[in-house]
């Protein structure tokens, strides 16, 4: 089969790999018909991470089962599904309270697995024409019967949807509570676009390209552009002084300040600025435990300069972590089939499968325009 293979920093190929196929009775095979790059497949693409080269990028996945294994009984061939980005198993403690973000089975010796993804286990991604399931029962969201007409919708569930819905929920937005959000790439507009859905009173998105701050205000959030205006200033000029109830990291360790200079604690400090005494703030950006290619020396680490005083005297609580999907995939799932809610709304690109390495090399660049890729395998 052909997939989108990782030969180094800033180096993908379309490459010809062994066919995904089925390794254990629970085991699924999905046959890709959309597939998506991620913000968080650039932290490996640039090198800044494990991933080993010869590893098969995609963790956005969606497509129409093809084969089961003899322990699958509910998954059937031909039935239309996304994929959580987060592999688990169903049945170990964290995901039986429904955290499978952090399943203890799928990946042995830490708490977490998911697809062509550093450190989440030896799973190949679904930037391929074919994908292997593990547990399929229990990770494959069965699509209604507008899942071909609505893929590009649909394929949000594995991964920027629920995770921009979570950043809301770790920070505990309320219905006409105000929350300000830190990035408007793919995850920071799903944010934007879930607080609205939750009737958040308004929306402040922050980010330094026009492109995506235009995405956030046509998804009805106030665009906040950090190239022209210090945003926690800003922000509070447009409250009264008062700042926002809530507050969503949606950047990550390689956030950049005014100036374009990676500061990785740039969004954090500015979250607890803008945030109201006693607020909340969702952080679902990517931090990582060590970043050897970081310019600072604590953010090489894994660390930052964090205004802890200032976040203790205002009474704030943080919540971090990636999203458990499957904790909101189907709800979320309801929402598009109802026409409630539109993610595809952000895509700017729909390429064929052979298209990605130049994408990779356009989204990593932040080219104009460049704000949601979709890749086609099947096209």
């Amino acid at each position: 089969m052909k997939a989108v293979v990782y030969r180094g920093p800033r180096d993908v190929s379309v490459d010809t790999v062994p066919d995904a196929r089925i390794e254990r009775p629970t085991d699924a095979i999905v046959r890709m018909t959309t597939t998506n790059i991620c913000g968080s497949d650039l932290h490996m693409y640039e090198g800044r991470t494990s991933f080993e080269k010869g590893q098969v990028f995609g963790h956005e996945n969606m497509g129409q089962v093809v084969e089961v294994g003899a322990g699958v009984d509910r998954v059937k061939k031909g039935d239309w599904v996304c994929l959580p980005f987060n592999i688990g198993c169903g049945f170990c403690e964290n995901c039986e309270r429904g955290l499978t973000g952090f399943c203890l089975t799928c990946n042995p010796g830490t708490a977490g697995a998911a697809y062509g993804f550093a450190g989440m286990g030896p799973y190949q991604g679904g930037q391929a024409e074919l994908l292997r399931v593990p547990y399929a029962d229990f990770n494959c969201l069965a699509l209604p019967e507008d899942a071909e007409e609505k893929q590009d919708d649909y394929v949000m569930l594995s991964d920027i949807f629920p995770t921009g819905w979570h950043a809301t929920e770790l920070a505990g937005l309320l219905p006409g509570e105000t929350v300000t959000i830190f990035g408007a790439g793919p995850v920071g507009l799903m944010a934007a676009h879930s607080a609205a859905i939750k009737g958040a009173s308004r929306v402040f998105v922050v980010d330094s390209h026009d492109d995506r701050l235009k995405l956030a205000e046509s998804l009805g959030a106030t665009p906040i552009d950090m190239r022209r205006c210090d945003p926690v200033t800003e922000i509070l000029g447009q409250t009264d002084g008062r700042g926002t109830d809530r507050g969503c990291e949606c950047v990550g360790y390689q956030c950049c300040d005014r100036h374009g200079q990676e500061a990785n604690d740039y969004t954090m400090n500015s979250l607890v600025a803008v945030t109201k005494a006693t607020g909340g703030i969702g952080v679902i950006g990517v931090f990582l435990p060590a970043d050897p290619g970081a310019k600072q020396e604590l953010a090489k680490q894994g660390k930052m300069a964090f205004d802890f005083g200032a976040f203790w005297f205002k009474g704030q609580q943080i919540r971090t972590g990636q999203a458990n999907v499957k904790a909101y995939n189907r709800r979320l799932r309801n929402l598009i089939h109802a026409g409630k809610a539109k993610p595809s709304a952000i895509i700017s690109h729909r390429l064929g499968l052979q298209d990605a390495p130049d994408a990779y090399k356009h989204f990593d660049d932040r080219d104009k325009g460049w704000t949601k890729v979709v890749l086609k395998p099947a096209a």
